[in-house]
């Protein structure tokens, strides 16, 4: 079920950061209470391969979010516990030390669940036994969420397991984002920082267009 244009889930969900602490966070919250947006994006595990390279980008680009008024949240259904050991693994031995921005432990998949963004291929039930057996590693693949400051989701986009994100895409998201709120344009196909938007109407595309 696709979200864009709805409030995000509002739910607890564990979360772990770099001084080794579990507390709660509420993303709908920490977009609406702090008039932020929230760029929050999942990864399917720890110590894993493409995932520290992704989580190592989004901290390398934290200054730039953070200009844009934006929060970054990583999230993965392992333990908070296990958070903290890859926080504490150098970045030579695989590891994301270095990371400060929150990571959620959504090891219940309660909002992973919610989101339809689990790993699971198939589904069996057993008429005799009651039991029901998953297939697939039930992790999340790579989804990821932009998120307004009303709490509104304005971006999602799932990735499969191999396929690593792009973390300027987001940026350029975000600035789009920013553009429409503030100029009440819309932003068109490739459209960057200081390239010309247009208005949402029959002479606002024709114009861009005979200008592009």
């Amino acid at each position: 079920m696709a979200l864009v244009g709805k409030k995000f889930p509002n739910l607890n969900v564990d979360a772990m950061n770099d001084m080794g602490d579990t507390f709660k966070v509420n993303v709908l919250e920490e977009a609406v209470k702090n008039k932020k947006k929230v760029l929050l994006f999942w990864y399917p595990k720890d110590f894993t391969f493409v995932c520290p390279t992704e989580l190592h980008a989004f901290q390398a680009a934290l200054g730039e979010f953070e200009k844009r008024n934006t929060i970054v949240i990583g999230a993965s259904c392992d333990t908070p516990e296990v958070h903290f050991a890859w926080l504490n693994t150098s970045k030579d031995n695989g590891g994301i030390e270095g990371v400060t921005y929150p990571i959620l432990a959504d090891s219940n998949r309660n909002l992973s669940n919610i989101l339809g963004i689990l790993d699971i291929t198939n589904e069996t039930y057993d008429d005799e036994t009651g039991i029901v057996q998953l297939e697939g590693d039930n992790v999340s693949y790579r989804a990821t969420y932009l998120i307004d400051e009303d709490g509104l989701v304005q971006h999602e986009s799932i990735n499969n397991m191999p396929l690593g994100r792009n973390v300027n895409e987001y940026l350029r998201l975000i600035d789009a984002l920013t553009h429409v709120q503030e100029k009440g344009e819309v932003c068109p196909a490739n459209w960057e920082e200081g390239k010309d938007a247009m208005s949402a109407n029959r002479s606002g595309v024709a114009d861009y267009l005979a200008a592009h």
